[in-house]
């Protein structure tokens, strides 16, 4: 039997004027995540917010237990999003990421579309869980299949997916099975970006208790500078 700890914290940083990231964290329903709006658009406080607040209504709803389920429930707040964009700001429309997972049977499921991020930490090993959703990502990839591929480097971050766009985005689904152990954190960029993977593991390994997780590795990103929002969703898997 497994049991489940979990803590969320987010920050504006130091920079922005208004924090556009949200986060998902129901231990009833088991679903937790973030969503961080798209920087450059209008409105992505209101695409993070409408995100997660329409997954959340999809799970209160149903279980998504299916792959098949998740990807269509992900499309669905695309939809959403797009239609809200389209009211707030017809000529360049909203977005944001949103990195989420379901718990079912022992068994984590995670849905990802942007360059949020999950980690996981088993055995004091840290991996990622995801892969960001960026020009210079797509061109990597492209490049193993033998494509020659330029991107500007002021564009290698800019994302090719997000939810919010005018077509069905293409939804990553990784499952991971638990063991009593594990840890694991959903992050939005405004962390990642000030903590390399290195720090992340230690962060992640170094307390016994999810909230000061969290507090720990939001407030590392902005002592260090905090030039964007930082959330962070961290989750402990325990042995009962």
């Amino acid at each position: 039997m497994l049991s489940l700890r979990a803590a969320a914290l987010t920050d504006i940083g130091r920079v922005r004027r208004e924090n556009e990231d949200r986060y998902l964290l129901d231990d009833k329903t088991m679903v937790f995540g973030v969503a961080d709006g798209v920087g450059g658009l209008p409105g992505g406080a209101e695409a993070a917010q409408c995100a997660v607040d329409e997954i959340a209504a999809e799970i209160r709803t149903r279980r998504l237990e299916k792959d098949s389920e998740l990807v269509a429930a992900v499309q669905q707040v695309n939809v959403t999003v797009a239609t809200l964009g389209q009211r707030m700001s017809p000529s360049m429309g909203i977005g944001t990421t949103l990195t989420f997972g379901c718990i079912h049977d022992g068994v984590l499921t995670i849905a990802h579309v942007g360059d949020s991020r999950c980690y996981g930490v088993r055995n004091r090993e840290l991996s990622r869980l995801t892969e960001d959703h960026s020009v210079e990502n797509e061109a990597r990839l492209r490049r193993t299949k033998g494509e020659v591929v330029y991107y500007h480097e002021a564009n290698r971050n800019a994302l090719t997916r997000c939810i919010g766009q005018p077509t069905p985005p293409e939804v990553d689904i990784i499952t991971r099975p638990l063991v009593a152990g594990d840890r694991y954190v959903f992050c939005t960029d405004g962390v990642t970006r000030m903590l390399p993977d290195t720090d992340l593991r230690v962060v992640l390994t170094r307390f016994d208790d999810p909230k000061a997780t969290a507090e720990e590795m939001v407030s590392l990103a902005v002592r260090r500078g905090g030039p964007d929002n930082a959330t962070a969703v961290v989750i402990f898997v325990d042995a009962v």
